[in-house]
This record gives C-alpha cells, sequence and structure tokens, in this order.
C-alpha cells in the first residue's frame, strides 16, 4: 500500500480561558477564536501525538522507496461564522506533554493533564512563558501558555481556507516527519492554531471543531505516508478498450488487522473475439492501461478512506497480473471496506470499475 495512515496516540484541546483545564479524552479538538462571557478574546489551540516507533517502522521497513511525502490529516466536525479566507498554522512541539483525562463540560473541572499554562497536571510544569529555548517560541502576552513549538520554515506547515474550499485538514508535513525520523528534533507532536494575525483579535471570532484522536466515529486524525510503489514489468496485452472484465481473484474477504495483502487484478475481455481454438476464449489474460489505480471506500459511510491519485495508488504489473499492496493497520479495525479501480484508456475514456470487493478488517 503506497498511503498508508498511523492514527494518534493522544490529542487535547487548550483554551486560554480556562488556563488549567484538561481535555484530554475529548471527542473534539477545538481550533477556534471567540469572545468571553466579560468581553476578553480568548482562543483555542490543538495538539496530536502520533507514535514515535511505528513512524520509524514505517519509513526504515515499509517504505519501498527513498521518496515520501508525509500529510497531516484531520476531518472537521463543525464550523461556524467562519470568514472567507483564513489560513491554519501547524508547528511540531517543542515540549513533552501529559494527555490527562479531562473533557471541557466536566464540572470540577479536570486538571490532570496538559493545559493552556501547564504540560501536566496543574500547578506542576508549566509552558516556558519567555525563556525560549534556541529556535522555539509560545505565547507570551497577557495569556502566556498555550504550547512551545519550533519556529523554523522548515518545520512550518500551512494550509489557507478559502470560501468554496472543503475545511478538512490536509497538510504537508514531511520535514517535521523526517526531522523525527532522524533525531533531529524531538517527537512530541503538532500543535495546530490560526495565524497571529487572528487569534487574540476582536475582528474575528469563528470556531473550527475536529474529530480527535478518542473520537468514537471513523474520522480519528491521522499521518497519511505516501509512496510511489509503481513497477510495470508484463508481457500482457494491455486492454485498449473498457470492454473488459476485471476480477479481485484473491480477496479473502476477512484480513487480521497487522497483515499485508497483494490483491491480483485479473483481467479478460468481456466479448472475446471468435476464433477457432482448443482452448476458451476467456482464458486470454490481458492487464489494465498504465493509467490505471485503485481506492478504497468504507462501505458504510461511502467515505472515501484512500482516494485515487496518479503517484501513490497506481497499479502495478508483473506476468501474472496487475496488484497493489495494502497494509490493514493503516484501516480502522471492524469497517467493510469496497476497493474501486479507476482506468484511462487510450482513447481518453475514463471508467470506474465497481465490482463489490469488498473486505473486513478484524482485530
Amino acid at each position: 500500500m503506497a498511503v498508508y495512515k498511523i492514527f494518534p496516540e493522544k490529542s487535547a484541546t487548550l483554551y486560554s480561558f480556562y488556563p488549567d483545564l484538561n481535555t484530554g479524552i475529548d471527542e473534539i479538538l477545538e481550533i477556534s477564536t471567540f469572545e468571553s462571557i466579560d468581553g476578553t478574546s480568548e482562543v483555542s489551540r490543538a495538539l496530536i501525538k502520533f507514535p514515535s516507533a511505528q513512524i520509524s517502522d514505517i519509513i526504515a521497513n515499509r517504505i519501498s522507496s527513498s521518496a515520501f511525502d508525509v500529510y497531516l490529516k484531520a476531518s472537521l466536525a463543525n464550523a461556524s461564522e467562519i470568514p472567507l479566507d483564513y489560513t491554519l498554522l501547524v508547528h511540531p512541539l517543542s515540549a513533552n506533554w501529559n494527555q490527562g483525562t479531562g473533557r471541557l463540560g466536566n464540572s470540577p473541572a479536570t486538571t490532570d493533564g496538559v493545559s493552556w499554562e501547564y504540560t501536566n497536571e496543574s500547578g506542576s510544569n508549566y509552558w516556558s512563558q519567555g525563556s525560549f529555548a534556541s529556535g522555539t517560541t509560545g505565547s507570551y502576552s497577557t495569556n502566556i501558555g498555550g504550547g512551545t513549538w519550533w519556529t523554523s520554515s522548515a518545520y512550518q506547515s500551512t494550509q489557507s481556507f478559502s470560501f468554496i474550499s472543503t475545511k478538512d485538514i490536509e497538510t504537508k508535513v514531511t520535514n517535521t516527519v523526517n526531522a523525527w525520523y532522524s533525531g533531529s528534533i524531538a517527537n512530541y507532536g503538532f500543535i495546530l492554531k490560526h495565524s497571529s494575525s487572528v487569534e487574540f483579535t476582536t475582528a474575528s471570532k469563528f470556531e473550527t471543531k475536529y474529530f480527535s484522536a478518542t473520537t468514537h466515529t471513523i474520522y480519528p486524525p491521522c499521518l497519511e505516508i505516501r509512496w510511489n510503489d509503481y513497477a510495470f514489468s508484463s508481457s500482457l496485452s494491455v486492454a485498449t478498450s473498457s470492454y473488459i472484465v476485471p476480477t479481485l481473484n484473491n480477496n479473502k474477504a476477512e484480513y487480521q488487522q497487522d497483515s499485508i495483502q497483494r490483491f491480483r487484478v485479473a483481467v479478460r475481455d468481456l466479448y472475446p473475439p471468435t476464433t477457432f481454438r482448443t482452448s476458451l476464449g476467456f482464458g486470454n489474460q490481458k492487464c489494465l492501461p498504465t493509467s490505471s489505480y485503485w481506492a478504497i471506500k468504507d462501505l458504510d459511510t461511502e467515505e472515501m478512506v484512500v482516494d485515487y491519485d496518479t503517484t501513490y495508488t497506481r497499479i502495478s504489473c508483473d506476468n501474472t497480473s496487475n496488484y497493489f499492496d495494502v497494509y490493514m493497520d493503516g484501516l480502522e479495525p471492524e469497517r467493510y471496506y469496497k476497493i474501486l479501480i479507476k482506468s484511462i484508456f487510450v482513447n481518453k475514456e475514463v471508467v470506474v470499475f465497481d465490482k463489490d470487493y469488498i473486505f473486513k478488517v478484524i482485530r
């Protein structure tokens, strides 16, 4: 699978209005600007941490190419009063933090983990408050706290949103992940925040809320590692017409979460030419056009879990058949998925083959 998802080990929201409140098990991450009950400008920022061991294992042992890209993705749960245009910033954190067990609505407030002022339990360790280590910064005005992060432009990621764009987060963080892997900086996760021109200003008050690491939906944040594993070394005839029948002939229907499956796609003509022969015409196997791609859709929600990509989901071929690999631990367990195949033929015809290729990932 040239698209591999890593799910977070912890997440939390920091609220400037609640300086010692922990939200470590909230199902929602909030990245917002708002006005408090006393009229002051307040903000919230999100923290997300992905497991270092899994990142290292994927890069060292599974990626078949020295070149790869990594994207941080998060799905929007709700938004209100958003402006026409705004920018989200993503930085690697420069200090460790404890997730805690709190929720925004707890009364009394839970203070056993990270908050706006503290990296862990309230009254314990403060986020740096002005004496920042070289190459890092944080908040240092009337709202001291809110995390500390690396400021290098090599590590900063941005995503700009317009009126018509999707509000889901999908931003490239390859440089940061490479720095974690090489040991240049420690992996304490990411901080997601609005730009300084928006935070703590009275001009912009809006909410953006995303599903967290503890969501009970299929939309947790993820790191999506993508690399090109395409290979074509085959003597099979390439199909030039969409009158073909592709068959996923080795789908076992259920796969353990830690398994890797190479799906094989056999291709034959829908209407074999009429000739005199001693064997069945249906045995004349072909292969898909070289511009063919796979995708995975969640069967219940019909959300594209892995979408078509001309670089990262291109279907390979050898002398046996077309094929592609899927790492099942990059998918949510105990769910059903459908595989789709899209081909572009020499006459520019684009065809999606939806043949109910369904499988389930089990624990």
